[in-house]
């Protein structure tokens, strides 16, 4: 039986698709709101094909409770925050959900990581804990690091055919859990040690911060110049060893905007690069306000309540507002005693912000500056809505159109 801790945006669909390939599993989380939900047959968040894969792990029996199960193979899947002040890792959730496996664990257990930690998080944090159980229980416990890379928007598909890292400390354990995760993926596995895991999934995430924040860095030229920065990276793509990524109102979710702080923690005079580039996408909020202020002034537009923000998540089509541009915006205003903006967003359908709206009409109602700070579908399919409205688009959505006026990052 597999015991998967954490029944969060990554643990809920890794349990899941594991039960749909016949694995026997139960889903651990210490949320009773969120179990009971889960009992009932409620998914706690939208996700494209998680409802279908939800239906087939209930055929094959998955269960769900607060209780860790005595068994031999547990994966973690708790989130693994950071300081704001030191940038390192705060592992707390880790160390107490590996604490509260070896009470119950069997010998010779298998407890895999999949939360995303800083290079020696395990040896420093995790395998002093093993080893002082082993030394009082004289019972063998095998760690193991397999981080997940999945995105939320197209998690199932990502699960299922994503390659997946391994690292343990021996090759016989990562090949046991190898062939665990390749019921679930026709991805490559690749064995490897723990640390070499932990620094691959950290590695991942920065290049991705540092290629955003050149492309943001561009977008702040071309502002200041004049220039279509769109244009410039559609044209410099085309060479073939090129691929900047789009630049944007800002970074969210987990993995870009908080797990490369990790590196510049634990490695300070070591990550000059790595922090500026975090410093430059950390800054796109405050541009964008800035931006908005322009606007309003070439405009003659005086009034911040016919100003609205749209999109509350950190991307497209999903319902995740963890660290988004937005929310952040938003906490920019508190700072300054503002009023907040007006936000709407259809995916999000629980109360995140102050001034939130939850009909599109309503919210567009007295707004004569719409800014775009999510590319939902949604939008681009209710352009008939924005027409005679001022638009500033953060995230190159819609096309440009005789019926609004259109600004763009």
């Amino acid at each position: 039986m597999l015991n998967i801790i954490g029944l969060g945006y990554i643990g809920l669909p890794t349990a899941l698709i594991f039960a749909a390939r016949g694995i026997e599993v139960v889903g651990t989380d210490y949320n009773e709101t969120l179990i009971s939900k889960l009992k009932k047959g409620e998914l706690t968040f939208e996700e494209k094909g998680l409802a279908e894969l939800f239906n087939e792990a209930q055929q094959k029996g998955i269960e769900f409770t607060t209780d860790y199960l005595k068994t031999n193979m547990y994966i973690i899947t708790v989130p693994t925050p950071y300081d704001k002040v030191t940038k390192k890792i705060d592992p707390a959730y880790l160390i107490a959900a590996v604490n509260s496996i070896l009470e119950v664990c069997e010998n010779d257990s298998i407890i895999i990581i999949e939360s995303t930690v800083s290079p020696g998080t395990i040896d420093k944090f995790i395998r002093p804990i093993i080893s002082e159980f082993i030394n009082q229980t004289n019972q063998t416990i095998h760690l193991v690091h397999a981080p997940e890379r999945i995105i939320p928007g197209d998690m199932v598909h990502e699960l299922a055919n994503n390659s997946r890292t391994i690292g343990a400390d021996s090759y016989e354990v990562g090949e046991k859990v190898a062939q665990l995760y390749q019921n679930i993926t026709s991805g490559e596995i690749v064995i490897t040690d723990i640390k070499t895991a932990e620094m691959t999934k950290v590695v991942e995430n920065t290049y991705r911060a540092i290629n955003i924040a050149f492309a943001n860095e561009l977008a702040k030229i071309a502002d200041y110049d004049d220039m279509d920065v769109y244009e410039i990276i559609r044209i410099s793509n085309m060479h073939p060893r090129v691929n900047i990524l789009s630049p944007g109102p800002g970074v969210g979710g987990h993995c870009i905007p908080v797990d490369p702080w990790f590196l510049v923690g634990d490695y300070p005079l070591l990550t000059p690069l790595i922090k500026e580039a975090l410093d430059i996408n950390e800054s796109m909020p405050a541009f964008v306000l800035k931006k908005v202020s322009q606007i309003m002034k070439e405009k003659n537009l005086n009034d911040f309540t016919k100003v609205g923000l749209y999109g509350l998540t950190y991307k497209a089509n999903v319902d995740d507002v963890r660290e988004s541009p937005t929310l952040q915006i938003l906490e920019l205003q508190e700072k300054f005693l503002a009023h907040p903006l007006k936000t709407y967003d259809p995916w999000v359908k629980e109360q995140v912000a102050v001034n939130q709206y939850f009909d599109f009409a309503e919210f567009l109602n007295g707004v004569e500056l719409v800014v775009i700070m999510v590319k939902h579908d949604h939008i681009k399919e209710s352009l008939e809505h924005l027409k005679g409205k001022i638009i500033f688009d953060t995230q190159n959505t819609i096309p440009a159109s005789d019926d609004y006026i259109l600004y763009k990052l």
